[in-house]
C-alpha cells in the first residue's frame, strides 16, 4: 500500500482526502482480513489510500501509542523547533522497532506527496489534517469538545513531523522506496 502511494500519491489531487467506493473497499479488507492476496495496482489509489489509514487505526493503542498521548500532545508546547526535534526523537525511541520503522515509511510517502503539493492540493496542512486521527487516539474516550481539540493538536504535531520528517527521521527517508 505504501509502494502504491509513494508512487501515485505525488500526482494525485486529494490524496488521503477523497475516499474510493465504499463498495471495493469493503470487499478489499475482507479478502485481506482473510489472507486472500490483493493486487492493490488494480484499484483506485483513494480505496488504497482508504484502506491504508483503516489499517493505521486498526493497530491496538495507536502507532505513535496512546500510553504516550500526553507526551506527544505537549511536544509542541517545547522551545524552539530543534527542541521539539529532540523531544520527538525521544518520543520515537520509547516505541516497539515496528512502530518506527513503519512511521518512518509513513513520513516518507507524505513528504513525497508534501513536495508536489502544488499539483496534489495536499501540503502538510491538508495531509495532517486527513491522517492525524489515524496516527495517535487518547487512552480514553471523552467529550466531543475535547476530542475535537485533541484532534487539532495531533494534526499540528503531524504537520510539523512531516514538515520535519528529514531532520526527524534522517534523510534517507527521501529515497526509503529507492527507484520504483
Amino acid at each position: 500500500m505504501l509502494s502504491l502511494l509513494y508512487q501515485e500519491g505525488p500526482s494525485t489531487k486529494g490524496i488521503f482526502r477523497r475516499s474510493g467506493s465504499a463498495k471495493t473497499f469493503k470487499e478489499i479488507k475482507e479478502k485481506l482480513d482473510s489472507g486472500s492476496e490483493v493486487d492493490l495496482a488494480c484499484e483506485s489509489i483513494f480505496v488504497t489510500a482508504s484502506l491504508f489509514k483503516d489499517f493505521l487505526r486498526n493497530i491496538p493503542g495507536s502507532i505513535l501509542s496512546s500510553q504516550l498521548c500526553d507526551k506527544w500532545v505537549s511536544v509542541l508546547d517545547q522551545g524552539n523547533n530543534e527542541e521539539k526535534i529532540k523531544s520527538i526523537q525521544r518520543l520515537l525511541e520509547q516505541l516497539p522497532r515496528a512502530n518506527v520503522v513503519l512511521l518512518r515509511y509513513i513520513f516518507g510517502v507524505l513528504h513525497g506527496i508534501e513536495m508536489r503539493s502544488e499539483e496534489n492540493q495536499m501540503n502538510a496542512f491538508n495531509l495532517a489534517i486527513c491522517i492525524a486521527p489515524s496516527l495517535l487516539w487518547p487512552p480514553v474516550s471523552s467529550t466531543p469538545d475535547i476530542e475535537s481539540e485533541f484532534i487539532k493538536k495531533i494534526s499540528s504535531l503531524v504537520q510539523f513531523l512531516i514538515e520535519n520528517c528529514c531532520r526527524i527521521f534522517g534523510d534517507e527517508i527521501t529515497s526509503l522506496f529507492g527507484e520504483i
